[in-house]
């Protein structure tokens, strides 16, 4: 019903990101302070964000009158990312490779840390990539089954091998297992349609999706 598919990275099924605790020991699904607002779009959970988006949005024009106004110049769902997240998983591993020319991207770039990815997300709002259903399902795309050399990360020397998953997952399994708890949880049931509005429904283009900071690159719709 979403039109997206499997079969075209372009039009990959896109999950929202629904916790924000990815630090504590525990998951403590019925305390509402872990869960994401999903009334907002990912550059913006973070409000600090939320000013330097909304300015660049006021004071873009296109000279040439080509260009709509945007809020983020990326996207929430796009084939680099879904090769991004499923780097150590063929055939992924393979086009990520032909997208980088034939090598693998440099080791700081590459999706090696669940923590990380989200604080990247909430520092930088230029960054607005959502999850992909294996993120409910799928534990092997967390591991490096097939021993790929990845590099190493380059402040801290850290080699980059299986993600490196919050301190309340003990292992893949256990972190599919909660996220997809968290997925089914009350809060997320009751919230989960304020996020439809933003990736499916009626905030997605014209006054709501300016209002609320939802408008992307004009080549991103139809």
């Amino acid at each position: 019903m979403a039109g997206r598919t499997y079969n075209d990275l372009a039009q990959y099924p896109v999950f929202p990101w629904i916790l924000r605790d990815y630090t504590s020991e525990e998951l403590d699904l019925n305390n509402p302070a872990v869960f994401r607002d999903l009334s907002k779009p990912i550059g913006v959970v973070n409000e600090k964000n939320a000013k330097a988006v909304k300015d660049k949005y006021e004071n873009f024009e296109d000279p040439l009158g080509i260009i709509d106004k945007f809020h983020y110049g990326t996207h929430y769902s796009n084939a680099a990312g879904v090769m991004h997240y499923l780097i150590r998983v063929e055939p992924f591993t393979t086009l990520h490779i032909q997208l980088q020319s034939g090598r693998f991207d440099c080791a700081d770039r590459q999706f090696h840390s669940i923590p990380a990815t989200w604080q990247a997300l909430m520092d930088n709002p230029n960054d607005v990539k959502e999850l992909i259903p294996e993120f409910f399902y799928f534990p092997e795309f967390l591991e490096n089954q097939n021993g790929f050399n990845l590099g190493q990360l380059q402040i801290s020397k850290e080699v980059v091998n299986d993600v490196v998953l919050p301190k309340w997952a003990h292992s893949p399994e256990d972190f599919i297992y909660k996220h997809r708890k968290a997925l089914e949880s009350e809060y997320v049931s009751a919230h989960l349609h304020e996020w439809i509005d933003l990736i499916f429904g009626y905030k997605q283009r014209g006054p709501a999706a300016v209002e609320a900071l939802n408008v992307f690159y004009y080549c991103t719709y139809e």
